[in-house]
């Protein structure tokens, strides 16, 4: 149980982080990452806030799971409810237009936040996030690899986002060349260990 309460409460530090750094990066106006820049095409068109558009898409990709047979856990609900709510508030915090080079930083340090998120909210092994476990599931389904499903799953959203006004620049290419090493990066170091089972 305490074992739990320890990965519950990482899973939600992460998820917390996570947010934080989608919100850095929008603010910096340099590009963001891949679903990002649908989200904000969404928000643009709809006059919705980010955030709710964030959880709103969540909510919807999750039921596509039903017919990939995914099973949701914590860590699934807890992404939907907390990522698109600390994302906004922080939005609602962060000035809109700064300088370059603080922007330049913003960027940076929401890549390198989002890649210590996922070690922390992955790590805490409590469940996928909806998008991570569309991915999954569409590869079990179709037996392709995961990398090629993630990559047309973004291809996908990057494109739409993008004809719906969303922000693409040097910043989502700085991420996806960034995060995969980052989260494996910070993986290493925070993934919960696995309890042994008494025999």
């Amino acid at each position: 149980m305490k074992d739990l309460g320890k990965r519950f409460a990482q899973l939600q530090l992460g998820l917390f982080v996570y947010g934080v750094s989608m919100a850095l990066m929008i603010r910096a106006h340099l590009g963001t990452m891949p679903w990002d820049v649908f989200h904000q095409g969404v928000a643009k068109q709809t006059g919705l806030p980010f955030g709710l558009i964030v959880a709103g898409t969540g909510a919807l990709v999750l039921l596509l799971w039903i017919p990939l047979r995914q099973r949701p856990g914590v860590g699934t609900i807890s992404n939907v409810l907390v990522i698109g709510f600390v994302a906004q508030l922080t939005l609602d915090v962060l000035p809109e237009s700064v300088p370059l080079p603080v922007r330049i930083g913003m960027l940076l340090a929401g890549v390198v936040l989002n890649g210590l998120a996922g070690g922390l909210y992955i790590g805490a092994r409590l469940g996928p996030g909806p998008r991570d476990g569309l991915m999954t599931g569409l590869s079990a389904k179709t037996g392709r690899s995961i990398r090629l499903i993630r990559t047309l799953i973004e291809i996908a959203v990057v494109t739409s986002g993008w004809l719906l006004g969303g922000t693409l620049g040097i910043g989502t290419l700085l991420y996806a060349v960034a995060i995969g090493p980052l989260v494996q990066f910070f993986l290493a170091r925070l993934t919960a260990p696995v309890a042994r089972e008494v025999r």
